[in-house]
């Protein structure tokens, strides 16, 4: 299916909307800005998989929005444009039964931290979506709604959606009968029933599934 993605004067408005936040970091004398953002902090099941984008200074990338207001289409379209486009990306994922032994949040830490390890260049600022990281060497923006206020983020949050929801749709090959490709590992009515009927599987986060 054909993605369709409006370039026009509205389009080139929003987007330059959101580059606000990058910038003032240019105009501060930053160089390079990485976006972060994370996908998969709720789900019962699969890893918390985080993404940190370097998008450069005059890189515009029509249809870049929070993942959340994307089709799945869109997504998957935009994910091969920023990984095209970008300076750079990185990607950090952190498995289920480290989530356990951590704690959710703690483990997003982790793959923030991972996915800024893996950029080709070291960035010099941060923006993130309402975190702050502690340990971090690197001066930070924590930005609330930041996948859509800041198109670093927003970029972010795509490719961590995808990467994850391709780690999830192999699940469903791997355990047919769960059918994660339809609720990503979510806690829908589905997802809880079929757990009821089949029983846990290994990836399945024990700290989120004890009442089930």
């Amino acid at each position: 299916m054909a993605v369709k993605i409006k370039y026009d004067e509205k389009e080139i408005e929003r987007l330059y909307k959101m580059t606000e936040y990058e910038r003032k970091c240019y105009d501060e004398g930053h160089q390079f800005i990485a976006g972060l953002d994370e996908a998969g902090r709720g789900p019962l099941a699969g890893p918390v998989v985080a993404a940190a984008v370097i998008l450069g200074k005059d890189t515009l990338i029509p249809g870049v929005n929070d993942s959340k207001k994307l089709s799945e289409a869109k997504r998957d379209y935009l994910y091969h444009q920023i990984m095209e486009k970008a300076f750079s990306v990185g990607i950090g994922i952190v498995e289920h039964d480290i989530i356990d032994k951590v704690n959710i949040l703690n483990a997003t830490y982790m793959a923030m931290k991972a996915a800024i390890s893996k950029l080709t260049a070291k960035p010099d600022i941060l923006l993130l979506d309402a975190v702050t990281l502690k340990d971090v060497a690197v001066p930070q923006i924590p930005i609330i709604k930041g996948d859509s206020l800041s198109l670093s983020i927003a970029a972010a949050s795509i490719i961590a959606k995808v990467e994850r929801d391709r780690i999830i749709s192999q699940y469903d090959e791997i355990y047919p009968g769960y059918e994660f490709k339809k609720h990503k590992g979510y806690g829908t009515k589905q997802h809880i029933e079929n757990i009821k009927k089949l029983g846990l599987l290994p990836i399945h986060r024990r700290t989120f599934t004890k009442n089930i």
